[in-house]
């Protein structure tokens, strides 16, 4: 069966559309546990919920067991579900896998099941999708975090300004999980007032203005000693490496790659922007801020960043890249130094040589 997108899921459980046989994989945990919670409202009486509940890991199962909670009859109501977890121990082979995989062929019509695939196997299991509603659950790109923070805080009681949603998002990665323990904490203060920017930053310890997002801007918007100076507050947070700041740096670098491209056959302003888009929209890199911004950033900085120069500052990071992962280099804080003065020189380098070919 087609694997569906998590909207459609939602849109369909909000209908009241049930499927026999749900199948849940990918990297988020948190978004696999919401829908699974969303569709246990949909399929569940309360008041009958905990008498037509089961929940059980499949490496606990055996394959008599299986067969009977997928078919045993619901009481005083019209279904049950079972939700069956760990299913990524199917991969190998397995007499419960087996006696699923029959069930898959005629299943129950009183049972819904809901097979959820933990984190740390994101492969789809071909068998187990070909006949169920797949669902895969990737992270989510920064402007849509964003919402679900807004969103969470709210049943959390939490008021935030939107810029404070949106650097506490930049500031953990758009991590749900990280986001979602970091809401939690500021839900046991007694602030009254909406949670500001920078007091969301003194909070959770990265303050507004030294994310990995502003690094990468100062070093792309030609501000290297701004740069200088964010690095060593961003190597300092938590989660942060060297690795991870040049890998953010080389992906936006052939973002900017593409905008030139489209900048030197003439594009310019909205029409430069909607180019950029498209292309996000039909390749979906993860890792950026939301595909909007990041096309009208990457729009902007075009026309500064000639060809030549992108091509020598993408070296640049692959080799600070090569030396960050050798355990016989100097510190993360000394070669991100070095690359940030590197690829400085090459844009003052670039200007004089454009200046002396106008004659200036």
């Amino acid at each position: 069966m087609p694997s569906h997108s998590v909207d459609a899921l939602s849109r369909s459980l909000k209908k009241g559309e049930l499927a026999p046989v749900y199948y849940l994989y990918g990297p988020e945990d948190v978004l696999k546990s919401e829908a699974l919670n969303a569709l246990l409202d949909c399929a569940l009486e309360p008041a009958l919920r905990d008498f037509n509940l089961d929940q059980r890991p499949v490496t606990q199962l055996d394959p008599e067991q299986i067969h009977a909670l997928c078919n045993t009859l619901p009481m005083m109501t019209e279904r049950r579900v079972v939700v069956l977890r760990e299913v990524e121990a199917w991969r190998r082979k397995s007499k419960g896998k087996a006696e699923f995989l029959r069930y898959l062929d005629h299943p129950s019509p009183s049972t819904v099941v809901a097979l959820v695939q933990g984190s740390a196997d994101e492969t789809e299991d071909k068998e187990l999708s070909r006949s169920a509603y797949t669902v895969r659950f990737d992270p989510l790109p920064p402007d849509r975090a964003e919402k679900w923070v807004l969103r969470r805080a709210g049943q959390l009681g939490l008021a935030f300004e939107p810029e404070a949603a949106r650097h506490l998002v930049r500031a953990v990665d758009s991590d749900l999980s990280t986001l979602e323990s970091e809401l939690a904490k500021l839900s046991s203060l007694t602030d009254e007032q909406p949670l500001s920017a920078q007091r969301v930053g003194e909070l959770v310890g990265v303050r507004h203005g030294e994310t990995l997002w502003d690094w990468r801007d100062a070093i792309l918007g030609h501000e290297p000693a701004l740069a200088l100076r964010l690095g060593t507050a961003v190597l300092a947070q938590p989660g942060s490496s060297g690795v991870k700041l040049v890998s953010q740096l080389g992906t936006a670098l052939i973002g900017i790659g593409i905008a030139r491209t489209h900048y030197d056959e003439g594009m310019r302003g909205r029409a430069l922007e909607e180019a950029i888009f498209r292309m996000l929209m039909k390749n979906r890199p993860q890792g950026l801020l939301g595909y909007r911004d990041e096309a009208s950033r990457w729009a902007r900085w075009a026309p500064r960043w000639p060809a030549p120069l992108i091509r020598s500052a993408l070296r640049a990071a692959r080799d600070a890249d090569v030396a960050l992962k050798s355990t016989t280099v100097s510190d993360e804080r000394g070669l991100l130094t070095d690359l940030v003065l590197r690829i400085g020189m090459m844009h003052r380098a670039e200007r004089s040589e454009t200046r002396l070919e106008a004659g200036v």
